[in-house]
């Protein structure tokens, strides 16, 4: 049966660098609410239905998400992960607590967000708030003891017997197949049978697997040429989701795992205002017919290894989350439930 993780963002809490880069309080929450319709048929803004405009600081707001995951069919979330070098981490807290407390009881794994951090998405894109590093050899032990307290937890969900780990752009890490194996030899030191290492493969990247170390690639490649283009508005684009959903399963590579990764939608003029990007004609229907395909792309492969990534959970200020908001409420969720072809327990 499909296994379905949905990508977290533990954006939805106030830390001191985002109060010094964007003013007291930001949360994605600030870009979310104050987004208005750019054009005619335009949704936004996105307000949020059962879970309201939540704090991930309280372990209430964490343990109904995973209520309402499970209810769905979601096995579990993927925690973004974000690990700068010299033991510099921003937005750790929401997993923290989850990891400290063993609440909520509910599967997880880590996405590694390997990126440096910069005014981009708020309209300031030669700014860079927080460069990613890679220092060295102690560091990379060093982030590895922190992740062995998540792999040895019971709720870290395994493939093969080994920890699943998503590494969000692997092609970056220096002398990346090494790296890997080095961290692999580490689990292995621990008592675990290995790590299951995954890539987040982007738009037109092309790597190979086997060549960087890593077990198999989602795929995030969403082809965006020029003709798939509907409209422009100022210097943003509209694009038909009912295009974008024709690329979102992988083609199959021989020899290479390849795993889909699929969203509701996506629009983040929220940050971006009219330089964003929007998918029009993103329904709940749409969705459920592609989570279906993706579900028939897995099915041949061992149980354990039938991953659908869904992208995501809350990325709110993306126009991009499973969560209910007022317009649709549990359609998204019920979405996936009826593709994955699960009993309809969801309310």
């Amino acid at each position: 049966m499909t296994r379905a993780i949905a990508f977290y963002l533990p954006q939805f809490h106030p830390i001191p660098e985002n109060d010094a880069w964007w003013g007291k309080g930001f949360t994605e929450w600030t870009n979310t609410a104050k987004a208005r319709p750019l054009f005619e048929g335009h949704y936004q803004p996105h307000i949020p239905a059962d879970l309201g405009f939540y704090d991930l600081r309280l372990p209430e707001a964490r343990a109904e998400q995973a209520r309402l995951a499970a209810t769905y069919g979601i096995e579990g979330f993927c925690y973004y992960h974000y690990w700068f070098g010299n033991d510099r981490r921003l937005l750790e807290r929401p997993f923290n607590e989850v990891l400290e407390s063993g609440e909520p009881d509910f599967p997880f794994c880590l996405c590694w967000a390997n990126q440096s951090w910069s005014g981009v998405w708020h309209g300031a894109p030669k700014t860079i708030l927080m460069e990613q590093q890679y220092p060295g050899e102690q560091d990379a032990q060093d982030h590895f003891a922190f992740l062995l307290k998540a792999f040895l937890d019971k709720r870290y969900i395994r493939v093969d017997d080994k920890p699943l780990l998503v590494v969000y752009r692997p092609t970056d890490v220096p002398n990346a197949r090494e790296f890997f194996d080095g961290w692999r030899r580490l689990a292995e030191a621990a008592g675990l049978k290995g790590l299951f290492i995954l890539g987040v493969r982007h738009m037109t990247e092309d790597w190979k697997p086997d060549v960087i170390g890593v077990d198999g690639a989602i795929n995030m490649r969403i082809p965006l040429a020029t003709s798939e283009w509907l409209n422009t508005h100022a210097s943003g684009l509209i694009v038909d989701h009912v295009t974008v959903e024709s690329l979102e399963i992988p083609d199959r590579e021989a020899g290479v795992l390849t795993f889909p990764c699929i969203g509701p939608s996506w629009d983040n003029t929220p940050r971006l205002g009219p330089v964003g990007i929007v998918y029009k004609n993103s329904t709940p229907d749409l969705f459920e017919r592609n989570v279906r395909r993706a579900a028939d792309f897995l099915s041949d492969y061992p149980a354990d290894q039938q991953l659908l990534f869904l992208k995501a959970w809350n990325e709110w200020a993306e126009g991009n989350h499973l969560e209910p908001d007022l317009k649709y409420g549990h359609q998204w969720l019920q979405a996936v439930q009826r593709g994955m072809g699960a009993p309809p327990d969801g309310g």
